[in-house]
């Protein structure tokens, strides 16, 4: 079996950073250096204060992103802080271009503390096109998320939205493969973190105009002291406000009790916690996508074995890889290239059936193209640019 572990670290420790900087104008001679610099430079300094909106003209804000992170929940290794999340946002900014051609900086800050996080975005802002939020803790994430939507340019947070839609498309295809209607099915997510709370908002939109988005799948959210419901006592604000679209039977129990008779099970939690019998107690030919990193709720042999039709997970050495790098690429160049203000709730809708769509023929072994696939992100791009200048009347 491959040590990716011991590779990765021998690669990053020769490489010394996966990502740098590239002049795009050469530097060469006098005029070279009066065009880019002084005194040249003091033309475009002056259009940009007259009218700021010409920087997205005249300099790389037009194809940048930031991708934030405190370090307070990377992968699944937890509150590491600033500095060991470098090479996660690095690895992130590598993504950005080689799948969409944007230019992504890392910017791993050196505060835990939510309005720190607000202040420190809102000062870097100018810079950017769009801002990628990144490995943040909930609740924390939520509040930075929201408290930033009025920057003018689109702030998205991955680990909720990225995981939220590519999700979603799993479940569009999956749907096609065992042949029954989506908006038919009964839905468990055991977490009820930032990806849980995400996947839950977002399947709340199948089916319905998304700028409504009305529950229409049967959903029940778990945390580790099983389901979230209307009697439960000392419920965050969070957890409240997923009562008004989840669990509409007010279902008690633990998550085996309420995945009986469900047909989907959505793990954002941790490994080894789905059991064959639970898998059993679900309806005929069951879907599970079990994306706990790096060991699944359940392994994908047991979860067949126990009569799954369909698994997927977060790893790539399996069949059905859940991977954000379906969605965040594609994204933010649709945004960028639309001058999206924001990522709408139809957007993101957009987007999955874009990267469903990628798929032409469905199979229990493909429900989501190839990580690799060059095609996924302008499908993707295109879906967001459709979305935006619709909106916008153009």
């Amino acid at each position: 079996m491959t040590d990716f572990f011991s590779r990765s670290l021998i690669v990053h420790e020769q490489l010394r950073g996966k990502i740098g900087m590239v002049a795009r104008m050469p530097v060469k001679t006098a005029d070279d250096l009066s065009i880019a610099y002084t005194p040249g430079v003091a033309r475009p300094c002056e259009v940009i204060a007259k009218d700021p909106s010409r920087a997205w003209d005249l300099t790389i804000k037009n194809n940048s992103v930031a991708i934030v992170s405190d370090g307070s929940a990377v992968l699944g290794l937890g509150n590491i802080g600033a500095h060991a999340a470098i090479p996660v946002m690095e690895g992130k900014a590598l993504l950005f271009r080689e799948f969409a051609g944007i230019d992504a900086w890392p910017i791993c800050l050196d505060t835990q503390d939510a309005q720190g996080i607000i202040d420190t975005v809102r000062r870097i802002a100018p810079v950017f096109g769009g801002i990628n939020l990144e490995d943040i803790a909930a609740p924390k994430c939520f509040a930075v998320e929201n408290q930033l939507q009025d920057l003018g340019i689109p702030v998205f947070h991955d680990d909720q939205h990225g995981t939220a839609i590519v999700l979603l498309a799993a479940l569009i295809n999956a749907a096609k493969v065992v042949d029954r209607k989506l908006t038919d099915m009964r839905v468990v997510i055991n977490g009820a973190g930032a990806a849980g709370t995400a996947i839950a908002r977002l399947l709340r939109c199948v089916g319905h105009d998304p700028n409504v988005c009305q529950s229409v799948l049967d959903v029940i959210v778990c945390d580790s002291r099983g389901a979230i419901h209307q009697n439960r006592e000392g419920l965050s604000p969070e957890k409240q406000q997923l009562l008004t679209y989840t669990n509409r039977e007010n279902q008690h129990g633990s998550l085996a009790d309420v995945l009986k008779d469900a047909d989907v099970f959505i793990g954002v939690s941790k490994g080894n916690l789905l059991k064959p019998s639970h898998v059993k107690s679900m309806s005929k030919n069951p879907i599970i996508l079990a994306m706990a990193n790096p060991i699944p709720e359940i392994m994908p042999d047991e979860a067949i074995a126990a009569g799954a039709a369909i698994v997927g997970t977060g790893r790539s050495d399996f069949p059905n890889q859940v991977n954000n790098v379906l969605a965040f690429p594609g994204i933010f160049r649709g945004a960028l290239d639309s001058r999206s203000k924001r990522i709408s709730e139809e957007m993101k809708i957009a987007a999955a059936h874009a990267l469903a769509d990628c798929v032409h023929e469905p199979t229990a072994e493909m429900i989501l193209p190839n990580p690799l696939d060059q095609t996924v992100a302008p499908s993707v791009a295109a879906a967001i640019h459709r979305v935006a200048t619709a909106a916008d009347g153009t």
